[in-house]
């Protein structure tokens, strides 16, 4: 006699098909979000680099005085 256990189970089968598929789509929503806040977070290091050499190799400005009266 066959073992029930070991029968194949079409409901059981399009269930985790189901959930294999949901759970592939959080996976790809979640690596993309990923990425974006990588790629921002780099982006805006690579600015406040460039931002912090470029006003220590410029001059300061003059400043501008009060007329006196």
């Amino acid at each position: 006699m066959k073992n029930p256990w070991t029968k194949k189970n079409p409901f059981m089968s399009m269930w985790l098909s189901g959930a294999n598929a949901v759970a592939g789509s959080v996976r790809g929503h979640a690596t993309a979000a990923v990425k974006r806040e990588s790629a921002t977070a780099v982006r805006k290091g690579n600015k406040q680099v460039v931002d912090f050499w470029t006003s220590a190799l410029t001059p300061p400005k003059a400043t501008k005085r009060k007329k006196r009266r």
